[in-house]
């Protein structure tokens, strides 16, 4: 996805334009640059901690939704063996948005359920953009359960926009099927660990997102609606996305203080995009920590700590 960028990306992209055009010219003569080479790239890295030191919470937005940013599919293939995808609700159909099956994750035979996005239209089409119909998420109930079955640790990767809100998909159940979910996760006997890689948007995110552990990668989202669906809400204007943003909190720092994630599992310099395969090792070496935390818990323990942990999210305190 070389050339894809956003806007306040660009004075990096700049400086790297610049040491590349350096390195073709000592290449092709034999000119040494290397001092010069060295001296940019110094400057590069100061300037994205700069920049990454100081985003928005809409530019962790864009972040989190980059073009070029690692998606579920991308993540099961570096960090696991011998994958194999199941498909169907057993109901209806298949729903492309919400890929699922079994892998080896190092020592663990695990089940994973990740929302997928596309890269290209034609991918982007077939993958509804994200947005899970209701018969994604009864195949990830369906895996689940199957999970449970067997004894294996469940890991879902959330990265949506919301579920779908077409007719068809509200035809077919799909406030009845993501409720299903959160009740069903609330009780089964496997560790679950929820990973945010990139948007978890609403309930499409969260029917997924009842787990033991919920981490989020640094530069994704979580909120109960988009920037821009907030704006046109509460505003009636779409282009205040940036103060949309800023009201929902919905940074991984944000939902680390307020109790609603368990750990913010740091990116490479600069973002997921930028090393896919150090972003995917980082995470695996997460989830084998939590994983042999968690395998060591019985089925009772597992449920009432899944349970205390989202019965305690949202209380207060009056003063």
């Amino acid at each position: 996805m070389a050339g894809q960028y956003l806007d306040f990306e660009e004075p990096i992209i700049e400086l790297e334009k610049k040491i590349a055009e350096l390195k073709a010219v000592s290449k092709n003569n034999g000119i040494d640059f290397s001092g010069e080479i060295r001296r940019l790239h110094k400057k590069a890295n100061r300037l994205r901690h700069s920049l990454l030191s100081r985003l928005t919470r809409w530019q962790r937005t864009q972040l989190a939704r980059h073009p070029s940013r690692p998606f579920a599919f991308d993540y099961i293939n570096m960090m696991t063996k011998d994958f194999i995808e199941l498909h169907g609700d057993r109901h209806f159909g298949d729903c492309h948005s919400i890929i699922g099956g079994i892998a080896r994750l190092e020592d663990w035979s695990v089940f994973i359920i990740g929302q997928q996005k596309g890269r290209d239209i034609k991918e982007k089409m077939y993958r509804n953009f994200g947005m899970p119909q209701p018969e994604g998420y009864r195949k990830a109930l369906r895996l689940m359960k199957f999970a449970e079955k067997f004894g294996k640790p469940i890991i879902t990767l959330i990265d949506t926009p919301g579920a779908y809100p077409g007719i068809g998909a509200e035809e077919r159940g799909q406030a009845e099927a993501i409720a299903r979910n959160l009740y069903e996760m609330a009780n089964i006997s496997v560790p679950i660990i929820v990973v945010v890689i990139g948007e978890g948007g609403s309930g499409g995110a969260l029917a997924v997102g009842v787990g033991n552990r919920v981490l989020m990668l640094e530069n994704s989202v979580y909120s109960v609606i988009s920037p821009e669906g907030c704006a046109t809400i509460l505003w009636e204007d779409c282009k205040k996305v940036e103060e949309a943003a800023e009201a929902l909190c919905l940074a991984a720092d944000d939902l680390l203080k307020l109790g609603v994630i368990d750990e913010i599992i740091k990116e490479p310099l600069g973002g997921a995009h930028r090393n896919p395969e150090a972003t995917a090792g980082i995470l695996r070496r997460v989830l084998r920590r939590y994983l042999q935390e968690l395998t060591l818990l019985s089925p009772d323990d597992l449920i009432q700590q899944r349970r205390e942990k989202f019965r305690v999210m949202g209380t207060f305190t009056e003063r």
